[in-house]
């Protein structure tokens, strides 16, 4: 194991790898990403509002992964600045947890304990008792109260990921960074955990930021969307969705504007307009 994987092992618990904003829980100052002679960043600068539930939309290839792990501080970028809560990503990792593509479960613990593995890592000092108790709660609030003892080489892939969804906030960060979590998916599971996280998500004040291809999945779980254009990264465009949630996008008037508006900019960039999806 790498000094760097050895540091994503201990942060995250995983087995790999405008305006200025009166509160800004994240902040990017013209940020420069130079790798292997090529520009990913040449002026990128955006802002996260504290408890916003935020999403960076763009086609495959525009740097929205990317955002994630320099937030993370799971990679250096090579110019401007960026702002975890006013500190350097460096020293704010712990506020933040992570929810990557893949659930990245131990498969020799069983859910609950997979659960409980980044308060394991992050606070060893922790009682078992706690760690499990915190875990079981979230557990519990996405729907595997008593699925705990389940291995996860019998979970199902929805199953899998709502347990990484768990250990994420059984962390209680104030920040969760989600990169394409349900890309994997089927239609029907995908629906369903979007209104999961976001119920998850209500009430709670956590910041979230949400990377995604898929315009409506931006317009159902957003309170904001910021849409990269690539090569190199820059916000093309930024739309705020005051809709009530939950929300349909096919039956509301102003999210089909929203959506027609967006597949046009995709069309403009050379990339598919939008997956479609089962409500």
């Amino acid at each position: 194991m790498t000094a760097r994987q050895h540091t994503v092992f201990i942060r995250y618990g995983l087995v790999k790898s405008g305006r200025p904003m009166a509160s800004a829980a994240i902040s990017f100052d013209s940020v420069a990403l130079r790798i292997a002679g090529s520009t990913i960043y040449e002026d990128l600068s955006f802002e996260v509002a504290a408890g916003e539930f935020l999403c960076l939309l763009g086609p495959s290839g525009c740097g929205k992964s990317t955002a994630l792990r320099l937030m993370g501080d799971l990679m250096p970028h090579s110019g401007g600045r960026i702002r975890i809560k006013g500190q350097p990503p460096s020293q704010a990792w712990n506020q933040m947890a992570y929810v990557f593509q893949s659930p990245r479960l131990l498969p020799w613990k069983s859910a609950i304990d997979n659960a409980a593995f980044g308060l394991e890592l992050r606070m060893p000092a922790m009682p078992v008792a706690e760690r499990q108790e915190r875990a079981l709660l979230q557990m519990r609030r996405v729907g595997l109260g008593e699925d705990g003892h389940k291995m996860p080489a019998v979970l199902s892939g929805g199953e899998k990921q709502r347990v990484a969804i768990a250990r994420a906030f059984a962390l209680d960060p104030d920040i969760i960074l989600m990169d394409e979590p349900f890309s994997a998916l089927d239609p029907n599971t995908r629906t369903r955990l979007r209104r999961q996280v976001v119920e998850l998500w209500q009430g709670s004040g956590k910041t979230v930021v949400f990377v995604t291809h898929d315009i409506d999945e931006a317009l159902m779980l957003a309170d904001r969307i910021i849409v990269l254009r690539p090569k190199p990264a820059t916000v093309a465009r930024t739309l705020t969705i005051a809709t009530p949630r939950p929300r349909d996008v096919e039956n509301e008037a102003a999210l089909r504007a929203m959506r027609a508006e967006l597949a046009a900019l995709f069309h403009e960039m050379g990339e598919p307009e939008h997956e479609e999806i089962t409500a």
